[in-house]
């Protein structure tokens, strides 16, 4: 038998190092988050060849002094924690100190860093754990590492990384989320000399995600909210037409740092059934703050997941949240009969070199310009504002036909006629002229009522603000809605499947299956829910066999089952005898009930049976819903809209298809060249 030794300290940094750094992407999360922790508010990332061969993170934080940059280089060396009561409270995103020791035991590393109470920089080598020089020069203000060869002395590491292109992707995705959880920092991600991610760090996460995911994703955004006594949520949630094949778009982000859980997961995901067809994922992007005591991060060295004293509290208040900001605003998807024309050529936007991040002076220049009118804001404004396009079209038309009426009666636009109201004037004079208005005004109004000192100052809306803040007050009306009933007018039925339905400007295309397998979906739920179960017994007997954990999951549950019908006592051994089952199966053999509640027990610890038979039901609405090329008499389709009106969520069926798409009177009258 070999002898217990202990191993050498170069050793057990390497194995270290295997928890720590996976691959190149986990080196640049690690020395992001520092940057990030030591105050940056500019970070710059540059590698080549996906990180193997050279990785340059520059930072302009608070920087490392120079008596403690060698033992910042030592394992569990940290100045995040000093006691172990801190990590109670952890308010960083680094806190173990194995990230610099892991990084410097399997690469060639070289810092740059200065203080900013100190005359002269620093620079400092270190190759795989051992020290080579430490000496005095110029820098700037903050830190800059360099990780060169990652890997170079364990060649079997080096073995398993991907293709160059791989990597980068992993590190590209990393900055995108580093930029979505930190949007008041500027991040610059450069691959191989070109810049492939920069963002502004002008606080405003829509940007952000519009530079990231582009225009599509970013007019579909709802806006999230919610509050109480121990965490805070915000951020979007996409709207259903946004839905993807995986569970990439699903970020959320836990006291700014990028994590993945389960219950989190799970939350998202059931706030969206019944939106989303089966095997569609949503797009969500979430800030969660929560306290430290209620929080625990130090569950692996990498830091990605998190365990939660409350689950049950954080699962309602990520689902509530969610659930409500999708059904807060109508979402029926719009349709446009208008082929596409190619866009206007916009006057060239002048390219700004993008400034380093200890040059304070461009870096705050480039900040002002950004923050005045980033491209994304004006982007996102161009394209689609809050309200439709076509409604959008609608008041484009009524500011023409106002521009027409000023050349023809030859009147300055700063002056419009006395005859035309206050309403339209806001839609005929020049942006400038009226944001000089209100400001004139705000600032008569500033004068006119005193400030004290319970009075909160106001930013002023800009003009994009309130046309924004109008549309949705004249557009909030929703169609499948209770109140909105007397005015619907069913016109008639096409192809023996779809209903046509007026509502003020727009007529809206219902599908009689979708529509009625909603509200038959909507019925079987509601009995099941109100049902007493009743249960009838076998003969012979049903006797399972049961593994340790699913005995454990039976004991503690027995009330549960007892409820739902089933009579279970142990029969010897592994064995269990099953006198009695429930009488309405829905369509599962005695053993695959039992055994489906059970892993469901297991998987979900959740004890609502109606996740259980949910697709069971929605075949059975599926069956029983009428089906598509049958003639229904306009008395029947009155009916099924009443109904329809009645439920949560009539916008789509239990998969996920919409009921009801629209379609304006703008867009057809385009089409007939009405309005040109």
């Amino acid at each position: 038998m070999r002898k217990i030794a202990v191993l050498d300290q170069n050793t057990i940094d390497k194995i270290a190092a295997g928890e720590v750094v996976e691959r190149p992407s986990s080196v640049v999360k690690e020395l992001v988050e520092n940057a990030i922790d030591a105050g940056a508010t500019a970070v710059t990332v540059e590698i080549t060849d996906g990180g193997k061969k050279m990785i340059r993170i520059t930072d302009n934080g608070a920087g490392i002094e120079a008596g403690q940059i060698p033992l910042a280089f030592l394992r569990h060396a940290t100045s995040k924690i000093e006691k172990v009561e801190d990590l109670e409270q952890i308010a960083s995103l680094g806190f173990r100190g194995e990230a610099l020791s892991s990084i410097a035991a399997v690469s060639q590393v070289e810092l740059i860093t200065k203080t900013p109470s100190a005359v002269s920089g620093s620079r400092y080598i270190i190759e795989g754990g051992v020290e080579h020089s430490l000496e005095e020069l110029g820098a700037p203000e903050g830190t800059t590492f360099l990780v060169r060869n990652l890997f170079y002395n364990t060649p079997a590491r080096s073995k398993f990384l991907k293709s160059d292109t791989t990597e980068a992707n992993y590190i590209h995705t990393l900055m995108e989320q580093l930029a979505l959880s930190h949007p008041e920092i500027s991040f610059k991600y450069i691959q191989n000399r070109q810049v492939k991610l920069h963002s502004s760090g002008n606080y405003n996460v829509k940007d952000v995600i519009y530079s990231v995911y582009g225009r599509d994703i970013t007019k579909a955004l709802l806006e999230a909210d919610f509050e109480n006594d121990f965490m805070k949520i915000t951020g979007f949630v996409g709207k259903p037409e946004i839905a993807r094949g995986n569970r990439s778009f699903e970020n959320y982000y836990i006291n700014g740092r990028y994590v993945k859980n389960n219950i989190i997961t799970k939350a998202i995901e059931n706030a969206y059934k019944g939106f989303l067809m089966q095997h569609k994922f949503p797009f969500v992007s979430l800030q969660i703050e929560m306290e430290g005591n209620d929080l625990d991060v130090n569950v692996h060295p990498a830091k990605r997941e998190v365990r939660f004293a409350r689950e049950q509290e954080v699962y309602e208040a990520v689902y509530d949240t969610v659930r409500r900001a999708l059904t807060a605003r109508e979402i029926i998807p719009k349709v446009t009969i208008e082929k596409p024309q190619p866009e206007k050529k916009e006057a060239p936007v002048k390219s700004v070199a993008i400034p380093e991040p200890f040059e304070k002076k461009r870096r705050e220049q480039v900040y002002e310009s950004t923050v005045k009118e980033s491209p994304a804001s004006y982007a996102i404004h161009r394209e689609k504002q809050i309200f439709s396009s076509s409604e959008e079209n609608l008041f484009e038309g009524t500011l023409r036909q106002k521009q027409q009426k000023e050349e023809k009666q030859k009147l300055p636009k700063e002056e419009p006629p006395q005859e035309i109201s206050k309403e339209e004037q806001r839609w005929t004079e020049p942006q400038e002229a009226v944001l000089k208005k209100e400001d004139r005004k705000k600032e008569e109004q500033k004068k006119e009522k005193p400030q004290t000192e319970k009075t909160k100052k106001e930013e002023p809306k800009s003009f994009i603000k309130e046309q924004e803040e109008q549309q949705l007050e004249l557009f909030e009306e929703k169609l499948l809605a209770p109140e909105s009933r007397e005015r619907i007018r069913l016109i008639g039925q096409v192809f023996d499947t779809y209903w046509l339905a007026q509502f003020g400007d727009a007529f809206y295309i219902i599908d009689q299956h979708a529509a009625h397998e909603k509200v038959y979906y909507e019925r079987f739920v509601k009995k099941f829910r109100e049902n007493t179960v009743d249960a009838q017994y076998l003969t012979p007997p049903l006797i399972v066999t049961l593994n340790l954990q699913e005995e454990s999951l039976l004991k503690a549950n027995e009330d549960y089952f007892r409820k739902f019908g089933f009579e279970i006592e142990h029969f010897g051994g592994k064995e269990y005898c099953i006198s009695a089952v429930p009488s309405n199966l829905y369509g599962l053999s005695e053993e695959e009930l039992f055994l489906e509640m059970l892993d469901h027990l297991a998987a979900e610890g959740d004890k609502d049976a109606l996740d259980i038979f949910a697709s069971r039901l929605a075949t059975m609405a599926c069956k029983a819903a009428v089906k598509g090329n049958h003639a229904m008499s306009p008395a029947e389709a009155e009916k099924l809209l009443d109904e329809l009106l009645t439920l949560d969520n009539p916008y789509h069926c239990p998969h996920g298809r919409p009921t009801v798409i629209s379609m304006t009177k703008t867009e057809l009258e385009k089409k007939f060249k009405r309005i040109v």
